[in-house]
């Protein structure tokens, strides 16, 4: 199984969007294997942004200031999700990084409408919702990040019990 992490925004947060968000995963067969609610500093941003993404490498040092100080606007949740090819799975049913283009269906394509255009021009971050990593190395650095080993657990669904080989 492989494992992704997903960080719900200060604007999920502030919207009450939260469990519409986390059903989507649950629906879709992924299971939720940590969970938490957390304020972080701008450290743990930076670390999250830059090391592990290079946000400010690729794009701009601008753009990384607009999303830090976003982030830092108030508490997220972070979220470490399991499945078969989880980490495409989760970009999925996230949909496009700017929700204009997000198609409908997607967590941005039915929940946010902002482009980059309109984002530049008000001078501040993208309200997009939700993070979710890129790829499977990036899932395994954010996880790591984010969550020591003792808050991630193994347990079995409801599906999984019922589809369980019983021979097993």
């Amino acid at each position: 199984m492989e494992r992704t992490l997903i960080i719900l925004k200060p604007d999920a947060l502030q919207r009450g969007l939260l469990g519409e968000i986390l059903s989507r995963f649950e629906k879709a067969g992924l299971k939720i294997v940590g969970m938490k609610m957390v304020h972080p500093n701008e450290q743990h941003y930076h670390h999250h942004y830059e090391t592990i993404s290079k946000l400010k490498s690729r794009v701009s040092e601008e753009t990384y200031k607009q999303n830090t100080d976003f982030m830092l606007s108030a508490p997220v949740i972070a979220a470490v999700i399991e499945g078969v090819e989880a980490v495409s799975l989760v970009r999925k049913i996230v949909g496009d990084t700017e929700p204009k283009a997000a198609a409908p269906g997607t967590v941005r394509g039915d929940y946010s409408h902002m482009s980059i255009k309109h984002a530049n021009e008000k001078g501040g971050a993208l309200p997009n919702l939700i993070h979710a990593s890129g790829n499977t190395q990036e899932a395994k650095e954010e996880i790591a990040h984010w969550f020591s080993e003792n808050e991630l657990f193994d347990y079995k669904t409801a599906h999984e019990h019922l589809t369980q080989n019983p021979k097993n």
